[in-house]
């Protein structure tokens, strides 16, 4: 393998450690999103769940004061 050769292959080589780490930086961002987004689902749930009972509470109320 000569000089030429060689260089090339570094070359090669640099730009795929570079872009390797693009893909770590990248998939870091990624990892860091969902977990951003899978709170906020859960929050999200939670006071859906909230709403939902509240809800239920004034039927329940409204169809006691129907009774009376």
């Amino acid at each position: 393998m000569d000089d030429v050769d060689l260089q090339a292959l570094t070359t090669k080589l640099d730009l795929l450690i570079q872009r390797v780490e693009q893909l770590k930086a990248h998939n870091r961002q990624l990892l860091a999103s969902e977990k951003a987004w899978r709170e906020e689902r859960s929050h999200l749930i939670e006071k859906n769940e909230m709403a939902r009972h509240k809800v239920e509470s004034m039927i329940s109320r409204l169809r006691a004061l129907e009774q009376d």
